[in-house]
C-alpha cells in the first residue's frame, strides 16, 4: 500500500466493514515499521483487494482481508493471505485474526488454510454487535503448519 492506493483502500474499507478504519488511520500505517498492507490491483491500478498485517516479535495480527464484491471468488483474498502465510511460516511463530461469528464463507476459508478457532471476543463487533472468533495457525520450527 502507497499513497496513491489509500483512496481504492479506503473505499473498500467502507464497502466491506461496518466500522471502516478512515483514510487518515491508513495512511498512519505506511509510517508504521510494525505494519504491512498489501494491495491488489487491475491494470488501471484500481485496488480490488488489500490485506494488513501486524507483527509484534514472533506473532502476526491480520487486521483486515478484504476484497471488492465484484471480484469475490477469483483468488485474490487467497493470494493476499497467501502472501502473509508464507511470511510468517519465515519469520513468525503463529498469524491470527478475528471474524465475525456469523461469518461463515470467510471462517471456512480461514479453517482451508489451517487456521483454527482459539477464542471468542464476546460483543466485539458493532453495527451489528457480535462476537467475534479468534483464529489462529500455528507455524512449527520447520516453517509448517502444525497439525
Amino acid at each position: 500500500m502507497d499513497r496513491t492506493s489509500l483512496p481504492g483502500v479506503a473505499a473498500l474499507e467502507r464497502q466491506c466493514f461496518s466500522d471502516p478504519w478512515s483514510t487518515q488511520m491508513l495512511e498512519e500505517e505506511l509510517y508504521n515499521p510494525c505494519a504491512c498492507f498489501i494491495v491488489a490491483v487491475d491494470e488501471n491500478d484500481n485496488v480490488l483487494g488489500y490485506a494488513g498485517l501486524h507483527v509484534a516479535a514472533d506473532e502476526g495480527y491480520i487486521d483486515n482481508i478484504a476484497v471488492t464484491a465484484d471480484h469475490r471468488k477469483e483468488g485474490i483474498g487467497t493470494a493476499l493471505l497467501n502472501t502473509f502465510m508464507a511470511f510468517g511460516r519465515e519469520h513468525l511463530r503463529f498469524l491470527t485474526l478475528e471474524v465475525r461469528a456469523s461469518n461463515e464463507e470467510a471462517i471456512s476459508f480461514y479453517r482451508s488454510r489451517g487456521f483454527r478457532e482459539v477464542g471468542r471476543r464476546e460483543n466485539y463487533y458493532r453495527n451489528p454487535q457480535e462476537d467475534a472468533l479468534l483464529m489462529t495457525v500455528f507455524f512449527s520450527e520447520e516453517g509448517e503448519e502444525e497439525t
